[in-house]
């Protein structure tokens, strides 16, 4: 079946009816109309329940986005904060939430790191992604913990048609920055791969301001990415298949407050650097077992390892978690009304560090299940979602979503949600800075959608929410964590979507009041007004466009003593296709090399702001030969 025709299929098929069509996943990965994260099935983009945002392919080609943290940025609602240019930890929050309270996946399986809950999206190459989902509002009924804020999935690269099709991608930018990498696709009408493979590197940016001599360098970077896609129909009913993804290089990076020396009681200098991997391997097999029964069992394990070191001493560190997972899930057509998705998952999160936990392996395991209506007027989703926890115990999860149409062009969303986070093991088990008595944080949260098709290329999303937090942790005055923050996030949003003039623009925008509920103040990090814009154009052989982004002024401490100034960016790009062979790309981001920072950090008794990347360039060569 051809990409247009699969197109067809699932915008005219009710929701909840299931396509019988060999590799559907990955014909569905490249097109911009439909979803799979929400319910980890192919659906209508208009079918699904969840806000959400989709960038495939074709989009990145277009946008040029240097990593996915690029990406995440256009997503209205979505606000990224670096800790110093290409590499540095992002902290990512989406509709207000923090990094750890939305959860990460790639290819279905999670890679947040199970010690901080850090995700390491930068780690991620762009040049072996396919395409990235984001939903915006709790999913933990169908994913259990981490997904209060909303959920991201990375899929990485799937071949495009039969055939052989080779790829090769060389750039060189500012900072003395380095891409390169090669692909290959192809396949038959049985079996399908991609095989991947880049590096990247830079020589980076001074990260500090203000630090010791020995971090006035320069912090570089490198990244070798490999990634591998597989899939094999062995009858017109049952696929299996493979994906893999490893990331793995080294990072410097400045340590602005210096290493405590226990024989002087003094802060003596350090240049440290991490060596990182983060991988993520997963099979599956999909089996059609009957016209109204599909199911898909998936195998997979994550790694997310880290070891620290200093140049200037003998010093390491090593943080390495590990996760193993199993997730079943079938989907059922009961009749041309009613539908139905249950399944279990199960994983088991493991640690290997340097410094010693009182407990360094915990299980979960989950049942779920989510009943669709589809009357003529109206349609419902209610979903239950129970997780039994090695160390925190059960958690009960409910959701539910009335959409009304008001018209061919308008439908009208309200939604209910609740939505939990596990505490991590250094929330947990970190010596002397822990407390093993933790509950989850819990949230609760409100939602009303409206979706309007204005005109033939004008769309709409708009969403109003509010989320409640509760049993939040935060670090107290002893320095360790507890349950005693609650949180109150009112939030509005809007996508538009259109062509005029030949021109095509993505405007995204929120706004969010997100507050302490004891104490009024504004949640650190959190700027209460973001807007994107993106405008391209194709002439015949050359495209053109530009990138704007406004972040309004935040703070960045929960006191809100500390404030962070607002900015606004200004990107420009080009290609231009030689041939059909050959095309040339041209960016520069930051074009008025405008100085900001989201995040800050002490030294002398002062307050400094990590250095972001000023104006950058980038010149890049993609040659796709035709066998």
């Amino acid at each position: 079946m051809k990409l247009p025709r699969l197109a067809l299929a699932l915008t005219l098929l009710p929701a909840g009816q299931l396509l019988a069509d060999t590799f559907e996943r990955d014909q569905a990965l490249k097109l911009p109309d439909v979803l799979i994260s929400a319910n980890r099935q192919v659906e209508a983009r208009n079918n699904s329940s969840a806000a959400n945002t989709v960038f495939t392919r074709d989009d990145i080609d277009r946008l040029q986005p240097s990593n996915v943290t690029d990406l995440l940025r256009r997503v209205p609602g979505v606000q990224v904060g670096q800790t110093g240019g290409r590499g540095s930890l992002p902290g990512v929050y989406i509709r207000g939430t923090k990094s750890a309270q939305s959860l990460v996946l790639v290819d279905g399986q999670r890679i947040g790191n199970s010690t901080s809950g850090d995700s390491n999206l930068q780690h991620i190459n762009i040049e072996q992604v396919e395409r990235v989902e984001v939903l915006r509002g709790s999913r933990s009924v169908i994913y259990g913990s981490d997904a209060i804020g909303g959920v991201i999935q990375i899929f990485t690269r799937r071949g495009d048609e039969q055939g052989l099709q080779p790829r090769m991608h060389v750039g060189v930018g500012s900072n003395q920055t380095w891409e390169r990498s090669l692909g290959l696709s192809g396949g038959d009408a049985q079996t399908r791969f991609n095989l991947g493979a880049s590096l990247d590197e830079t020589a980076g940016i001074n990260r500090t301001h203000e630090s010791y001599p020995s971090d006035g360098d320069h912090d570089e970077y490198r990244n070798k990415s490999v990634s591998l896609s597989l899939s094999h129909a062995l009858t017109d009913d049952i696929e299996v298949g493979a994906n893999l993804l490893d990331n793995q290089g080294k990072s410097a990076f400045d340590n602005p407050f210096g290493r405590f020396d226990m024989n002087t009681f003094e802060s003596v200098q350090q240049q440290p650097y991490s060596e990182f991997s983060v991988s993520s391997v997963s099979s599956y097999v999909d089996a059609r077992i009957n016209d109204r029964w599909k199911a898909r069992v998936e195998l997979g394990h994550s790694e997310n390892r880290e070891k620290t070191l200093d140049k200037l001493s003998d010093e390491r560190s090593v943080f390495n978690t590990y996760r193993d997972s199993v997730n079943w899930q079938n989907d059922l057509t009961v009749d041309e009304r009613n539908s139905l998705i249950l399944g279990g998952d199960w994983y088991e999160d493991r640690i290997n560090s340097s410094t010693s936990f009182d407990e360094d392996s915990r299980w979960n395991r989950a049942a779920f299940i989510q009943h669709r209506y589809q009357a003529d007027s109206f349609s419902t989703e209610l979903g239950l979602r129970r997780d039994q926890n090695q160390q925190f115990g059960s958690q009960n999860s409910w959701s539910g979503t009335f959409t009304l149409p008001l018209n061919p062009d308008n439908d009208v969303l309200f939604t209910y949600s609740e939505g939990f986070r596990a505490p991590t093991f250094n929330d947990l088990y970190y010596p002397d800075f822990s407390d093993p008595d933790l509950k989850p944080e819990t949230s609760k949260s409100y939602e009303l959608q409206w979706r309007s098709q204005l005109t033939q290329n004008s769309r709409l999303e708009v969403s109003l929410y509010r989320t409640d937090l509760e049993d939040a942790i935060i670090f107290g005055s002893n320095n360790r964590p507890a349950n005693v923050a609650s949180a109150r996030i009112n939030g509005f949003e809007a996508a538009l979507k259109q062509e005029l003039f030949g021109w095509q623009s993505n405007l995204g925008v929120a706004i969010i009041d997100p507050r302490d509920r004891d104490s009024g103040h504004t949640l650190a990090r959190r700027a209460r007004r973001t807007l994107s814009l993106d405008l391209d154009r194709q002439f015949d052989r050359l495209g053109l466009g530009a990138s704007w982004q406004a972040v309004s002024s935040s703070y960045d401490d929960e006191n809100n003593q500390q404030p962070l100034g607002g900015y606004a960016l200004l990107g420009l790009r080009s290609s231009w296709a030689l041939n059909r062979e050959i095309k040339l790309e041209l960016k520069v981001d930051n074009l008025l090399d405008k100085g900001y920072s989201r995040t800050l950090y002490s030294h002398d008794g002062s307050q400094y702001g990590y250095r972001e990347e000023g104006r950058a360039w980038m010149f890049g060569v993609t040659w796709t030969p035709e066998l």
